[in-house]
């Protein structure tokens, strides 16, 4: 019998309830055990995260709880504070962590359904970004710098309204580009 293909395969069989409980619960210490290199891999390797050595991951990482078994993480990759991890949208798909990887503050990386989301090796995913995409080896992503929109006359906590809010911005001249 051949293994199924993550590319092409079904809807994952309903997992029991003592073991969706147990995952939950081994995910919510987790997230704020200490730890970092020892009992927090440790805790998502008891959940099925596929977990290499010398792991990082860091305070507050929400690594998904309904498909923790489609996720792999290789060694030495570092994880940081609030990273997300979701392997399933509108079904189970596979994401592979490449070894020596890093992953931002607040980062996001979301699969899809029937999809594998790799992120090479080396790759680094800057804090904030929002990955849905594979990532290739050795690469740096990171969202773009936000930039001023207007300027604020009526501070939002000092608004009554959204409509005060909105109406008080006044829009920045356009900037020569020095190219």
């Amino acid at each position: 019998m051949t293994a199924p293909n993550p590319e092409t395969a079904g809807p994952a069989p309903a997992k029991p309830l003592h073991r969706r409980v147990a995952n939950r619960i081994l995910h919510l210490l987790a997230r704020f055990a200490p730890g970092a290199t020892s009992l927090r891999p440790w805790l998502h390797r008891m959940r099925g995260v596929r977990v290499g050595a010398g792991v990082f991951i860091g305070e507050d990482v929400y690594v998904d709880n309904e498909h923790p078994e489609a996720i792999e993480i290789g060694e030495r990759v570092q994880i940081s504070i609030r990273a997300v991890i979701i392997a399933h949208t509108r079904g189970a798909g596979r994401v592979i962590i490449g070894k020596e990887a890093f992953v931002g503050p607040g980062a996001i990386l979301v699969c899809g359904a029937n999809r594998v989301l790799k992120i090479g090796e080396g790759a680094v995913i800057g804090a904030g970004s929002v990955v849905t995409r594979s990532v290739p080896p050795r690469l740096y992503v990171a969202p773009a710098a936000p930039q001023p929109m207007a300027r604020v006359r009526v501070p939002l906590p000092a608004a009554k309204t959204m409509d005060e809010f909105a109406a008080g911005l006044e829009p920045l001249p356009q900037q020569k580009r020095s190219d």
